[in-house]
């Protein structure tokens, strides 16, 4: 169920399937684990719907518009990852969410990170879906500086052009309506919002340290053909961070659970079956 609400005193759309894990920690009869699914960069809660699909027989998932896109609220100049992650919690506490696992795409990952580092009593759980806990480099700070100059000339539309480099080079054709669909929601996309999210994408410290250090369960999603986050990046993410679980999908490239939706389920609901002890199976169709 789709709806409006107020979280941290921002206009927010979220998406709840379901029955799961109170606020009080307790898990009432017929209840399922939680998982919440934060979207990328030029995103919206929307490019989660199906793979949602495939994941509530099992779990409550719960999605959300980060504040500066889809149809959610502005606020400011800059939308830094902690901001991001303060009205997050707000949201989940809306909804009467203790405890949950919490999956980042791209972006959304970043605003996962910080969420782990300040509120981790929430988490069951934590995967890194397509996504980096190092701090941008010089380079992507100024590539995201161009970023902002191209929205800010009224030319925002042109980054749509960069929506099919998210799938794996063999994989364009095939999902061809897919990236139609995700261009046209870059288009669709405040300006305002973009540049506040580049701006506070470019000033996110490291987050290495922090997430070695979590006692929070942890999972990686990376795609072997990545074109943001490279093999070379990923294997060396991988050899880091040893306290992590890996799934590595073989034919993706940055949007996995659009390119190998089924792979990539079955493996987080095993997770969060596995972090969150509790493991809900849907009736038996008669």
């Amino acid at each position: 169920m789709e709806k409006f609400i107020i979280a941290s005193g921002t206009a927010l759309r979220i998406s709840d399937s379901g029955y799961g894990r109170t606020a009080a920690g307790k898990n009432p009869e017929g209840s399922k684990p939680t998982i919440v699914l934060l979207h990328g960069y030029l995103e919206s809660l929307d490019v989660w719907d199906d793979f949602t699909k495939l994941l509530a027989p099992r779990l409550r998932v719960v999605s959300l518009d980060l504040p500066g896109h889809g149809v959610s609220e502005v606020k400011g100049e800059v939308h830094t990852m902690d901001f991001l992650a303060d009205v997050v919690r707000g949201a989940l506490e809306e909804q009467g969410i203790g405890k949950c696992v919490l999956a980042g795409h791209s972006m959304g990952g970043y605003v996962a990170l910080a969420l782990l580092r300040k509120y981790p009593e929430m988490l069951d759980g934590f995967i890194l879906f397509h996504s980096f806990p190092g701090a941008d480099t010089p380079e992507k700070i100024e590539h995201r500086q161009r970023e902002i100059e191209v929205v800010l000339s009224g030319k925002k539309d042109l980054l749509a052009n960069t929506v099919a480099m998210g799938f794996a080079a063999h994989n364009r054709a095939k999902f061809v309506d897919a990236i139609a669909d995700l261009s046209e929601q870059v288009v669709l996309t405040e300006e305002e919002g973009v540049v506040a999210l580049l701006r506070g994408m470019s000033e996110r410290a490291d987050s290495n340290d922090m997430l070695r250090k979590s006692d929070v369960p942890q999972m990686f999603v990376l795609g072997r053909h990545d074109e943001y986050i490279t093999m070379p990046i990923a294997e060396d993410m991988v050899a880091r961070h040893p306290q992590a679980e890996v799934l590595w999908l073989e034919d993706s490239g940055h949007m996995g659970f659009i390119e190998e939706p089924q792979k990539s389920a079955e493996a987080i609901i095993d997770f969060c079956q596995r972090v969150s002890g509790i493991a809900f199976e849907p009736a038996a169709k008669e």
